[in-house]
């Protein structure tokens, strides 16, 4: 690869973690105004999830119509698994920010980094090395340091988000196998 490449490779890959994050904070905070009770009382957050979903779907379609990507064979069962584990995350996710301040939101979401761990050592049987072990108790003080902060949550803000780092952890988990399985990416 001459230098010219890789400097436009890496300024590619700078300019899409910029947008991920970007486009990531700023559907959290949009969702945060429809869903809060002081900005516009939007109290259906299984709706929202469902528009979700159907802006992921058009693109997808718009991504497979423009050649962009294409659709790959993936059996019901799998797929149908996958929809229901993605659905209780996303759903779990919007009742969490609608009940729970945006910090703990975010702290949840922190949580996912040990508990994907722990998961895929409980059913994969994977061991992960001294680095990367030390690296998640780091996430996990700083989760226990940032909970201590912020203490805007209730009982049911708390088992929505349980429940939403749970199936979001197993989406994680489960995405990954199927993308092995069937050679898949991740725009796909």
């Amino acid at each position: 690869m001459t230098e010219w490449s890789e400097k436009k490779s890496a300024v590619s890959d700078v300019g899409a973690w910029a947008m991920n994050v970007v486009s990531s904070v700023g559907i959290i905070m949009a969702n945060k105004q429809l869903l809060s009770p002081s900005g516009y009382a939007f109290s259906f957050a299984t709706t929202l999830t469902g528009f979700h979903f159907a802006v992921t779907a058009l693109v997808g379609l718009v991504s497979n119509a423009t050649g962009y990507s294409a659709s790959k064979h993936v059996p019901l069962w799998e797929l149908l698994w996958f929809s229901i584990v993605a659905n209780m995350s996303i759903t779990g996710m919007n009742l969490s920010l609608m009940l729970n301040s945006v910090g703990f939101y975010q702290i949840s979401k922190l949580s996912m980094i040990p508990v994907v761990c722990t998961m895929e050592w409980i059913l994969h049987g994977k061991n992960y090395s001294r680095e990367v072990k030390m690296a998640v108790v780091v996430v996990v003080v700083g989760v226990g340091v940032c909970t201590v902060t912020d203490v805007k949550v209730n009982l049911k803000g708390f088992l929505c988000a349980s429940i939403a780092v749970l199936s979001t952890s197993l989406q994680q988990i489960s995405i990954g196998s199927l993308q092995k399985k069937y050679s898949i990416g991740s725009f796909e």
